[in-house]
């Protein structure tokens, strides 16, 4: 009985051995990890949203210095570049007559349409979207990042703003009903 349990344990000692560990080290298996920021660097970004097949996609675009809410919509106004154009990457936000006008402001930012919703790619849809997350996902004073980033919409014609948040998706999502209290950004 010993011998066959010597013999058990000694099969034991070979089987876990030769667990199919070698002993060579790494191996090489393919390019280094990439797509995220080192923490060190001194690159700043500005995330634009556009429009994919799949809905809304946040892209970045290496910038001087950290992007203003303001700077960031005049960068999305100019639309996708040819690189995210090859990814099928478009834009819905209307030729604007005017000027959008993005002010940090009480950490979130005011941004001041000027033409109605209505009249943004039929009643809003991606392209207003684009223009709102875009704004959102800009630098904010406080330094508040989204989905904490209040945007105040204030539409042409109109006095009291409505206030929304671009969510982790891309998504527009309401916070609170018009505040009777601000004034339309100038």
């Amino acid at each position: 009985m010993r011998r066959q349990l010597a013999c058990v344990a000694a099969v034991l000692g070979v089987l876990a051995a030769g667990c199919g560990v070698g002993s060579t080290g790494p191996v090489r298996a393919g390019a280094p990890a990439s797509g995220l920021r080192d923490p060190q660097s001194t690159s700043h970004y500005a995330h634009l949203y556009f429009v994919s097949p799949y809905g809304l996609q946040s892209v970045t675009r290496e910038v001087d210095s950290a992007a203003t809410p303001q700077q960031a919509l005049d960068l999305l106004l100019k639309g996708p570049d040819a690189a995210e154009r090859a990814r099928g990457l478009i834009t819905e936000v209307p030729p604007i007559h005017g000027r959008l006008i993005a002010r940090v402001d009480d950490g979130g930012v005011d941004l001041r349409l000027p033409v109605p919703v209505a009249r943004t790619t039929g009643g809003g849809g991606l392209g207003l979207s684009q223009i709102i997350c875009t704004a959102a996902n800009a630098r904010v004073a406080d330094g508040r990042q989204p989905p904490d980033v209040d945007v105040r919409v204030y539409e042409e014609g109109y006095g009291t703003p409505w206030t929304v948040r671009c969510n982790a998706a891309g998504n527009v999502v309401p916070v609170s009903a018009p505040s009777p209290s601000r004034e339309a950004p100038r």
